[in-house]
């Protein structure tokens, strides 16, 4: 992958950034800007066709792109992956005009990637970033819906929880891809284990203890139903733990009036390096991502850190989270926090805020914007 051009303003900021790797039906494609010509290609090769040449503009009226016809035409996967770069060259846009191959046109308007205009067929921003096709590595099927009840409380029947590799995303700000495996008990018992008894870590989790203990609550994490466990990592080397829960079933549900749909999650960040500015807005603006793409019923994201636990609170209110109220759980003081899927994908919460919280759709089209 080439390195950026020019340096970035800031440690949150993209600009110069010239590849992209985008992870269409799970597949690593390479995006790559020269120009105005925008080449895509399947890291492995003989996947999803050759090589596809696309043209953007940036006028005063917004992005153009079309499919450059120099062999069969490309597969919708290309198009997904250069929409997603397309979009993060030029953040400051909100939409694209799209010239396709009829076929192709049609079959995008279909899946709803493309919507028609009396004159054109437009991408727009927040619905391509509601794909879940494009981070996902796996989409399933719909699943049906049956009320049941678990300790006296009434709730959708789940699906079962995800296995391997759950969500990956390239982060424009560090070069990296960011994901999530669904944790193994045998595999990260270790590294778990010693981020718990990390004293950063313990004083907010509370659970340090021998591999027994920790053998013992992540077991019982996967016999529950409502919650599962999960690494993250940067370009495949993990250095954290997430929760996501539903939020219907948890002890959260008296304090937040929970909808059946409604998420949360639990971070332990175990590898201090990981700890920075620049990180933490990438693991918080994705697991919000990935929460909303694994279920579109899923409305809102709840929250509830303690309340001295600052810096969390802080990075939470940069990422777009509203603070509701302070309530007592048995265990801590606690903020609730929340996240409305209308503002997450309206205002671009997936990339950092700027200093004044405005989303990149407000900044000026001709300069990428100086991020917080």
């Amino acid at each position: 992958m080439s390195t950026p051009s020019t340096p970035p303003a800031s440690a949150l900021d993209w600009q110069g950034l010239r590849s992209l790797l985008s992870y269409p039906g799970g597949t690593a494609h390479q995006v790559l800007l020269d120009g105005k010509t925008l080449l895509v290609e399947p890291r492995n090769s003989g996947e999803d066709g050759a090589l596809s040449r696309w043209v953007s503009t940036e006028t005063t009226s917004g992005l153009t792109l079309e499919h450059q016809a120099h062999g069969p035409a490309p597969a919708l996967a290309h198009l997904l992956a250069v929409l997603e770069a397309l979009f993060t060259f030029h953040p400051g846009q909100q939409q694209a005009r799209v010239s396709l191959p009829p076929a192709l046109a049609q079959q995008a308007l279909d899946a709803g990637i493309l919507i028609a205009t009396p004159t054109d067929n437009i991408a727009r921003r927040d619905m391509l970033w509601q794909r879940p096709e494009l981070w996902l590595a796996q989409v399933p099927p719909p699943f049906p819906f049956r009320y049941e009840l678990t300790q006296g409380r009434r709730h959708p029947l789940r699906r079962p929880k995800p296995s391997g590799l759950i969500y990956q995303r390239f982060i424009p700000w560090l070069g990296k891809t960011f994901s999530f495996r669904a944790l193994e008990i045998e595999r990260d018992l270790p590294r778990f284990n010693r981020w718990m008894n990390d004293p950063e870590v313990a004083k907010v989790w509370s659970e340090e203890g021998d591999l027994d203990k920790h053998r013992h609550y992540l077991e019982e994490l996967a016999a529950d139903p409502h919650i599962h466990a999960m690494i993250c990592c940067l370009d495949g080397e993990p250095f954290g733990y997430f929760e996501a829960y539903w939020a219907k079933e948890n002890r959260i549900s008296p304090f937040c009036d929970a909808d059946d749909y409604d998420r949360g999650w639990h971070v332990l960040i175990g590898e201090p390096a990981w700890r920075g500015k620049a990180y933490a807005t990438a693991w918080l603006t994705s697991i919000s991502h990935y929460l909303f793409l694994s279920d579109p019923r899923t409305r809102r994201i709840v929250g509830e850190p303690r309340i001295d636990h600052v810096q969390q609170i802080r990075n939470l209110d940069r990422s777009g989270y509203a603070k509701l109220k302070e309530f007592d759980f048995p265990h801590k003081h606690a903020q609730l926090v929340v996240m409305l899927r209308e503002h997450y994908f309206a205002d671009t919460l997936w990339w950092p805020r700027t200093e004044a919280a405005t989303p990149p759709s407000a900044a000026p089209t001709h300069v990428s914007p100086q991020r917080s």
